[in-house]
C-alpha cells in the first residue's frame, strides 16, 4: 500500500468532532471529487467518485452526519490497467442535490430565480480553525496524494478550477506554510515540497500515525545524507592529501638528484625527510612531528619554497 493510501485510510478513521467541521470536509470533498450531472425533467445528482473504499465510508457517514437523504453507493471495475475498484456515492434526489450545493457555498441563488457557480469558499465555512483543519482534510482526501519520503519530498492537491487552487493555497498557507499553485495539463495543482511543512500538514489534518513514519523516514534521510557528505568530504581531503603529498614527494627527489637535499637550508632539509618517510601524513600531522612543532601554514610555506626551487631547477635544465 502507497504512503498516500496509508495516510488517506487514518484521515478516513478519525472521529468527526462536530458538525461545522463535517460540513467543511465534505465541501473539499466534493469540490475535488464531485461531479454534477443534469438529467431529464431538470433531474439534478450529485456524484464523488474515489478508488478508496475507506474514502467512500467516510463520504457516506459525513453525508448521513448533515442530512436525511438517500444514497447510493456503486462500486464498478475500472478498465484501466490497475483494474482498481470505483466506489461512487450517488445523491439522486434533486432537492437534496441543491441544498447541500448551497450549503458548501457552491450554488449562489441569482435575480432570475436560477443559480451560479461560485468557486471561492466561503467564508462561513472556514471561520474556524478546527473547519480550516477540516477543509485541508477533505481537499488531500478528494483530490490529494504525497510520495513515499523515501523518494521525495512532494505532497499536492489537484483541482480543474483556478480560482479554488488559489482559494485553497490561501487556506493552507493560513497555518503558515508555503504552498504554490502549477497548471498541469488541464489541472490546477496545488503542492508542497518542503519536508518540515509536509510534516506541518500531516499534524494539521490529523494525520499523526503517517506524521510519525514520515519523520522516521526523514530523519533516517537526514543522517544518511549528513553520513554521505562527511565521507565525500573526508574522501576529497583525503585525495588532496595523496595529490599534495605525491607532488611534494616528486618534487624531493628531483631535487636531491639534482643538487641534493644537503644542498637546501637546515628547515626544508627537515621537512623534506620527513615527507619522504611519511607520505601520507598530513601537513599537521608533519609539522607535529617537528621539534618544536610547527604549524600547519609554517609547513605549508616550507613546502611551497621546496616547490620553488624544484621549478627553478627544472627551468634551467630546459
Amino acid at each position: 500500500m502507497s504512503f498516500s493510501s496509508i495516510t488517506k485510510n487514518e484521515l478516513s478513521r478519525l472521529d468527526i468532532e462536530n458538525e461545522c467541521c463535517a460540513l467543511a470536509e465534505l465541501a473539499s470533498i466534493i469540490r475535488t471529487s464531485g461531479t454534477i450531472q443534469i438529467g431529464s425533467n431538470n433531474r439534478v445528482i450529485l456524484k464523488l467518485s474515489t478508488e478508496n473504499a475507506a474514502i467512500a465510508r467516510r463520504i457516506f457517514t459525513l453525508i448521513k452526519r448533515l442530512y436525511d437523504t438517500d444514497i447510493n453507493v456503486v462500486v464498478k471495475k475500472n478498465k484501466q490497467l490497475k483494474k482498481n475498484n470505483n466506489y461512487l456515492v450517488i445523491i439522486n434526489d434533486r432537492e437534496m442535490t441543491k441544498k447541500i450545493l448551497k450549503d458548501i457555498g457552491f450554488l449562489i441563488d441569482s435575480k432570475n430565480g436560477h443559480y451560479s457557480a461560485n468557486y471561492k469558499v466561503s467564508k462561513e465555512l472556514i471561520e474556524n480553525r478546527c473547519c480550516r483543519r477540516a477543509y485541508i482534510r477533505g481537499a488531500f482526501l478528494g483530490g490529494g496524494s504525497i510520495n513515499n519520503p523515501e523518494k521525495a519530498y512532494h505532497m499536492e492537491f489537484v483541482t480543474n478550477s483556478e480560482d479554488y487552487g488559489k482559494e485553497l493555497v490561501r487556506i493552507i498557507n493560513s497555518f503558515g506554510l508555503n504552498a504554490k499553485i502549477v497548471v498541469r495539463k488541464e489541472s490546477y495543482v496545488v503542492y508542497i515540497k518542503e519536508g518540515e511543512q509536509i510534516s506541518d500538514i500531516l499534524n494539521i489534518m490529523g494525520a499523526h500515525q503517517a506524521l510519525l513514519k514520515f519523520e522516521d523516514i526523514r530523519v533516517l534521510k537526514d543522517v544518511r545524507n549528513n553520513v554521505n557528505r562527511l565521507v565525500n568530504c573526508e574522501t576529497a581531503n583525503l585525495n588532496k592529501i595523496i595529490d599534495a603529498s605525491l607532488r611534494q614527494v616528486e618534487n624531493i627527489e628531483y631535487i636531491d638528484s639534482k643538487i641534493g637535499l644537503e644542498k637546501l637550508p637546515e628547515n626544508l632539509q627537515e621537512v623534506a625527510l620527513l615527507r619522504l618517510k611519511h607520505r601520507e601524513a598530513s601537513l599537521k600531522e608533519l609539522g607535529q612531528m617537528l621539534n618544536p612543532p610547527v604549524g600547519k601554514s609554517g609547513i605549508n610555506h616550507r613546502f611551497r619554497r621546496i616547490d620553488d626551487i624544484a621549478d627553478k631547477l627544472r627551468r634551467k635544465e630546459s
